[in-house]
């Protein structure tokens, strides 16, 4: 048996991290086991599907990597075929013509609640057999007694009576297919061996294997994962940064970074935190998913982020800072090689935003000081420090990391004071925002000319004070 997954997300908003992680987890198990995964854009909802989600889906699964076998294949495109199915379940019994009012259902349903009962159509029109009609809905017959066993690999197993359910309508009025009846024929054209998606379908997996069964069609095993949870144990939402894989990419993520920390919510191996994708695919299995929910952590994704970034060849880093530069709207053109700022700077910042604007002052002069670093470090006893530093400089004619750490040494103990008082107002002269590593490497990668500017400059902005 060749195993098939696939994805298969609505385009009415964009690619969530949810659904990343759903996506994630199928194309794992079908890589795993050499199979094929498949992706399917279910957009029968006309009125919010939209093509700016379609495309964010796209854009966003080719930036995770999660290349697919087969699709996008879209529903919409797909009507024929449903109403097929549709005529095949009328013709053996399956399914029946039902024109009850809204009036008369949402009657039914305040009776079944005030009875303290479980609202569910009550088969009103199953031995009527009405004639099809533009006021009538079609409904599946669904069995009356038994029960609908599913051996989920991640809940286990899971019974249900049948009588919990109730004869769910499978095409409107209108004619359109409803969502259950879509989802059962697609994955039955399209031999999917295997379902992994979110816990929040396991309401419908009964109703569909019903469906499913009422076709003679083979059936699927079903992974139900558990949601993921914000921090503070409440459903995911935009206000606890679930934007869309995309923004994610736009904040300055690396694919590999978000992909590893996604495997992490509910899976996950021993104590192992850092997993390379072949590592993923040889160790993810969907049986060890956990049936908890688990926390989004951003600062865990910022963790795991920077060391990405730390790790990455200093090449594909450089192509990668490339759209971050021109966004911060600088060059590298004139300046230090990009590739020795990389390799000192890389381990220092979370995101690839952060690095960009960290490094700017190498290639831009910035218009201002941080206010509260200047404020403390750019004082009046400050300014002979610079100015005995801006003398030494000039004449140092070794411009060396080695060569300008000692003219540092030499300040110190001209002026007898600890390193930080010389240091620290050098770095905030030459940075603007005093974020550096050593003085000595920054120095070196700034220039001579630059940095004698700019150390002037710190001097002329105390005497202006």
């Amino acid at each position: 048996m060749t195993v098939r997954t696939r994805f298969a997300p609505s385009p009415t908003g964009y690619l969530h991290v949810g659904g990343a992680r759903t996506a994630l987890f199928s194309w794992l198990y079908a890589r795993k086991h050499g199979g094929q995964f498949i992706l399917r854009i279910e957009d029968t909802d006309r009125e919010r599907s939209t093509d700016a989600s379609v495309n964010a889906i796209l854009e966003g699964m080719d930036w995770l990597g999660l290349d697919y076998d087969e699709g996008p294949y879209y529903q919409t495109e797909r009507f024929d075929r449903y109403r097929e199915v549709i005529q095949q379940l009328l013709d053996s019994g399956h399914a029946y013509h039902c024109n009850c009012s809204k009036e008369r259902l949402d009657k039914l349903r305040e009776e079944q609640m005030m009875a303290k009962i479980k609202p569910r159509y009550d088969g009103c029109c199953r031995d009527k057999s009405l004639p099809a009609a533009d006021d009538t809905v079609i409904r599946f017959s669904n069995p009356l007694e038994g029960d609908v066993v599913i051996d989920d690999m991640v809940k286990g197993r899971v019974v249900i009576n049948n009588r919990e359910l109730d004869d769910l309508i499978i095409e409107r009025t209108d004619g359109t297919p409803t969502y259950n009846l879509t989802v059962v024929v697609d994955d039955w054209d399209m031999k999917m061996t295997h379902i992994i998606r979110g816990d929040d379908h396991l309401n419908n997996t009964p109703r569909q294997i019903n469906i499913l069964k009422a076709l003679g069609a083979e059936l699927p095993v079903y992974a139900h994962v558990p949601m993921i949870l914000g921090d503070d144990g409440k459903r995911l939402s935009k206000r606890h940064g679930a934007v869309s894989v995309i923004q994610y990419k736009e904040d300055g993520y690396l694919p590999e970074a978000l992909i590893n920390y996604l495997v992490r919510l509910s899976w996950s191996h021993g104590d192992q935190e850092i997993f390379s994708r072949e590592e993923m695919i040889t160790l993810f299995d969907a049986v060890d998913i956990n049936k908890s929910a688990s926390a989004f952590n951003a600062e865990k994704l910022r963790w795991l982020n920077q060391h990405y970034i730390k790790n990455t060849a200093i090449d594909t880093l450089a192509e990668d800072m490339r759209q971050y530069i021109s966004e911060q709207g600088f060059h590298t053109t004139e300046g230090p090689d990009l590739h020795a700022v990389l390799k000192v700077f890389a381990e220092r910042c979370s995101t690839l935003v952060e690095l960009a604007a960290e490094i700017q002052f190498f290639y831009d002069d910035f218009d201002a000081y941080e206010p509260k670093l200047a404020k403390k470090q750019f004082r009046e006893q400050t300014a002979p420090i610079l100015q005995s530093l801006l003398g030494k400089y000039t004449v140092l004619e070794d411009w060396s990391a080695a060569a300008i750490h000692h003219v540092v040494e030499e300040v110190v103990n001209e002026f007898e004071v600890g390193f930080g008082k010389v240091g620290q107002p050098l770095r905030l002269a030459v940075t603007g925002h005093g974020k550096a590593p050593g003085i000595d490497i920054t120095l070196e990668l700034l220039g001579k000319d630059r940095t004698l500017a700019r150390i002037q400059r710190a001097i002329d902005y105390i005497a202006a004070q």
